[in-house]
This record gives structure tokens, C-alpha cells and sequence, in this order.
């Protein structure tokens, strides 16, 4: 993805606004209108697309590789088995 964010730019795997608030580093709820930048103009819908001059892409960290159900439950069984003895 390019340095810098258009407003209308969306993600190419599931199509959501990219320039929005949630995925803004200034993103705060919580905090008046949301944003830890007080002279930002509110916006109601924060997953939308929006003209925000404050806007920074946070920075994400990468999902974990997904696991097939049947692991996820086999880690949960070992974690709470009972120990014999």
C-alpha cells in the first residue's frame, strides 16, 4: 500500500474504507469524538470513509495463522485436563 492514503482508497480483501476513522492512529474511543486530535471534526460513522486532514494509518499487527477449529478445541482440552496422580 502506497505511503500515503487517499480518501477513497478501500482494502483489496474485504473491500472496507481504508480512510476512516477506526484504522486512523489518532483513534481513541472514549475520548471526545473519539480522537485524541481535538481540533478534528466529528464523524458518526467510523468505519465510513471520511476527508479527515488528521488522518494517520495505524500501524496493525498481522493476525496469527489462522488454525482449523478442531486445533483451536485440541490446545483448549490439553490447557484444562486434568492431571492424574
Amino acid at each position: 500500500m502506497a505511503d500515503r492514503i487517499g480518501v477513497r482508497e478501500t482494502c483489496e480483501r474485504c473491500g472496507g474504507w481504508v480512510h476512516c476513522c477506526r484504522n486512523c492512529e489518532l483513534y481513541a474511543p472514549g475520548l471526545s469524538n473519539d480522537c485524541r486530535e481535538p481540533g478534528a471534526e466529528r464523524v458518526v460513522d467510523k468505519e465510513q470513509g471520511n476527508f479527515c486532514d488528521f488522518f494517520r494509518l495505524a500501524g496493525f499487527v498481522r493476525s496469527p495463522e489462522r488454525t482449523a477449529p478442531g486445533d483451536a478445541r485440541a490446545q483448549l482440552e490439553a490447557l484444562f485436563r486434568k492431571k492424574s496422580g
